[in-house]
């Protein structure tokens, strides 16, 4: 029997600041995990995520090389929209500023603002597909019945001929899927 061994209240402090110390990060990287996995994807083009370029300009057309872009639109079973690309695909050139346009239509009897999440497949392609400007980059609002043009304009980067794991893609798809936004507070 161990009579007469008190525990050391030094001890146990530390100890509790260092559990303390270690439960605060584990809850700062849980919050840190979602912008940085974000930040991972859009520099690799993990998973589809697409770039996003800093200016208008596109780096020009590749003579002689063309793409296949086929666009997907979607709609979350809880936002009350219609929402489709005006063409369904395009044969774009390579390092070429194109533009595709979809349209909204707002088909309840209230006012919604929805927020589009997209991405790219094949995978490997999304590091390549680039956008200068998108509707996806800002939520959207529409009144009832109201209609909208929403424009993307792109490039497919040069070196996307280049790549090895690129070389047999013939199609890329640009899948969008509008999802409704709160609008709490906001006297909408």
């Amino acid at each position: 029997m161990t009579a007469g061994v008190r525990p050391d209240p030094r001890r146990n402090t530390r100890t509790a600041a260092i559990m303390a110390c270690i439960a605060l990060a584990m809850a700062g990287l849980a919050f840190a995990s979602v912008p940085l996995y974000r930040i991972f994807c859009q520099a690799t083009g993990f998973d589809g995520t697409t770039q996003r370029a800093a200016g208008a300009a596109a780096p020009g057309p590749v003579a002689g090389k063309e793409v296949s872009v086929r666009f997907d639109a979607n709609v979350s079973p809880t936002l009350p929209w219609h929402f489709a690309p005006e063409r369904n695909t395009q044969i774009v050139r390579i390092g070429a500023r194109q533009m595709a346009v979809f349209r909204a239509k707002n088909l309840s009897a209230r006012t919604i603002a929805g927020s589009a999440a997209f991405n790219v497949s094949p995978p490997q392609a999304g590091k390549y597909f680039t956008k200068i400007q998108c509707f996806c980059f800002t939520q959207q609002v529409l009144k009832p019945g109201e209609e909208a043009r929403m424009p993307v304009i792109f490039y497919v980067d040069p070196k996307f001929v280049k790549d090895p794991d690129t070389a047999d893609i013939s199609e890329i798809t640009l899948s969008y899927t509008f999802y409704p936004v709160d609008q709490a507070g906001s006297g909408s």
